[in-house]
């Protein structure tokens, strides 16, 4: 004898999806509705009972609403070369006026009131050029609000000053820019002096030597001064500019 048609609706009705990667619970939802007048028990079973939690797996159905099944995916590891041969299935009954106990109902009922709908289940794992493409993209956002959360504070530093402190950065800029002038100059003539000296130095006597030694420490020191003035101006430039 044939089976009667399934009252209820399903959403999907034919497939489950599963969308990996795998190495987590995978969790997808199936919609049973009832538009019928009467309150409909179901049940929902699967062939691999160890590979899936389904909440909730039975219960009943009020007449014009519907319930979400949550079917949930264990981890396993995945062969794309398998295919899946789990199936599941729902199955129902109409439930009657004075139903005190639902495993009764079950008990109780004929094969010709049973009705059942059949689903199959599919395994979809993203590509891997998808998968990089999405973790590239996370860091690409992630880059971005860093930059955008560190650029804010050094404008907010640039607002805060008023023309007043403007005008001291703008002054102390021009005085060590002329100091730099300065000892550009004479890092130049101390260059000249030692180019003179080295080509004197097959008729010098020890004490020029000894002079000469003191110059190049004079130059040392002043270099050592000259880069520390540059990056003194650097700094306020900088200042100035956020």
């Amino acid at each position: 004898m044939a089976r009667p048609e399934q009252v209820l609706l399903l959403e999907p009705q034919h497939e489950l999806k599963f969308r990996g990667p795998f190495s987590d619970v995978v969790t997808t939802y199936l919609k049973l509705s009832n538009p019928t007048d009467r309150n409909v028990c179901f049940k929902v079973k699967t062939t691999a009972p160890r590979r899936y939690c389904v909440r909730p797996n039975s219960g009943i159905i009020d007449a014009g609403t519907s319930i979400n099944v949550s079917v949930m995916l264990q981890p396993f590891d995945y062969d794309p070369n398998e295919k899946s041969k789990h199936k599941f299935m729902v199955q129902s009954v109409l439930a009657p006026p004075d139903m005190t106990d639902m495993e009764g109902v079950w008990k109780e009922a004929k094969p010709d009131e049973l009705m059942d709908s059949k689903l199959r289940c599919a395994f979809d794992l993203p590509a891997e050029n998808e998968k990089t493409h999405d973790m590239e993209s996370n860091k690409m956002s992630s880059s971005s609000l860093k930059s955008d959360s560190s650029a804010q504070p050094m404008k907010a530093m640039g607002s805060t000053l008023d023309d007043g402190e403007v005008k001291k950065i703008m002054e102390e800029c021009k005085r060590l820019q002329m100091e730099a002038q300065r000892l550009r100059e004479e890092n130049k003539q101390i260059r000249e002096d030692d180019g003179l000296r080295m080509r004197k130095s097959n008729v010098m006597s020890p004490q020029h030597s000894s002079l000469g030694m003191k110059k190049e420490e004079g130059w040392s020191v002043r270099t050592v001064a000259l880069i520390v003035l540059f990056f003194a101006v650097g700094v306020i430039v900088g200042k100035l500019v956020l």
